[in-house]
């Protein structure tokens, strides 16, 4: 049989630093394991621009829909910001989204017992921290039509954006979101705007529809998004799944991120539905950006790259076991105090560059033989 396939679109920025390291993570599944993956190369963003004069080209994107998984690092960076909207890198991410149909977008935030001091709460308020946010990746605000900047009656402009979403939209990322609750803790608490906005209600209602219908078994509870941000740095720990729309899950994440210390520690998967080999459409990326101010410096953290490759082998590879195995390198790495630049505080620790922390958890991989 065939190797599964992995699609490598590294990006802008840090995305290629990172990305070797996962590479190296991807050949010691091969050495050492016997896991094999067929490895294909490719650009998106700026770096596809560059060469292309567009994002993501369509022969890019046909091999994206015919992987079995797609790892992206990153795109942008302030060369770019003079291109047009339509051609600037995050539209190549937007599109790979969309056409894939990734629409259950899993954004775990886990504050490993080393950072614990490293959030900006209290310890005890992160320490064992894991949350999964459920965010819906393919509709809402994002991509509603009608969008754009018009001029108005008064010799001004108007910038219009539509919060949009369906019945069907709404119930699958629900799925999603209570399927993984059976999986963890049992619980799902559903986030809105149902006191001011109309997508508000119909998203509530139809998560409730979900619930009672088809996981009765599982425990709902019902948010407003505002409320839910205050709740995550209150006391994140009441949470097990958070299921939201595009526009909120986007903020709430980002927020999520900041509670285990480091937007360099946190992964995300996207996923759509299962395809003819039974794998979900899937892309695979870090929470962070390009960091375009340390790029080709060795300070990039991999860790974000690296757990989402784990989630690859969880997801789409249903290689759970050797997933938790790459989650537990990584947390004996940072127990032994190696320390990336966006990790080094006050309590000292080891400095170690982008390449060293990527051996140190093949090395702690090694050892968990």
């Amino acid at each position: 049989m065939a190797n599964p396939s992995i699609l490598i679109l590294a990006g802008d920025g840090i995305g290629p630093e990172v990305m070797a390291e996962v590479k190296k993570i991807i050949g010691w599944f091969g050495d050492k394991r016997g896991i094999g993956f067929d490895v294909e190369d490719d650009l998106v963003g700026g770096s596809a621009y560059d060469v292309h004069g567009t994002p993501l080209t369509d022969a890019t994107m046909a091999k994206a829909q015919a992987a079995d998984a797609v790892l992206l690092g990153a795109v942008g960076g302030p060369k770019y910001d003079v291109l047009d909207f339509s051609v600037k890198p995050e539209r190549g991410l937007l599109r790979l989204r969309k056409e894939m149909d990734l629409f259950s977008n899993l954004r775990p935030a886990q504050c490993f017992d080393a950072l614990a001091d490293f959030s900006s709460l209290k310890k005890e308020v992160v320490a064992g921290l894991d949350i999964m946010i459920v965010r819906e990746l393919t509709s809402g605000v994002y991509f509603g039509e009608p969008r754009g900047i018009f001029p108005d009656n008064e010799g001004g402009r108007v910038g219009v954006n539509t919060q949009r979403y369906t019945t069907e939209e709404i119930r699958r990322v629900a799925r999603s979101a209570f399927e993984l609750a059976r999986r963890r803790g049992n619980k799902v608490c559903s986030m809105e705007k149902a006191n001011v906005m109309e997508s508000g209600i119909l998203w509530r209602e139809e998560v409730q529809w979900v619930h009672d219908n088809e996981y009765p078994d599982v425990e709902l509870s019902h948010m407003y998004a505002d409320a839910g941000a205050m709740q995550l740095v209150r006391w994140p720990k009441q949470f097990d799944v958070i299921v939201t729309d595009n526009l909120f899950g986007d903020l709430l994440s980002d927020c999520a991120a900041m509670l285990t210390g480091s937007l360099g520690m946190l992964p995300s998967a996207s996923l759509g539905a299962p395809t003819a080999t039974g794998r979900p459409k899937a892309l695979y990326e870090p929470v962070h950006g390009s960091a375009p101010d340390i790029a080709g410096q060795g300070k990039a953290n991999p860790i974000a790259c690296i757990l989402s490759f784990a989630m690859a082998l969880r997801y789409s590879f249903d290689l759970g076991e050797e997933a938790t195995r790459v989650e537990r390198a990584v947390e004996a790495v940072l127990a032994d105090g190696a320390r990336t630049a966006d990790l080094m505080g006050p309590e000292g620790g080891v400095p170690v560059s982008t390449a060293e922390m990527g051996d140190l958890i093949v090395k702690a991989l090694d050892a968990s033989l």
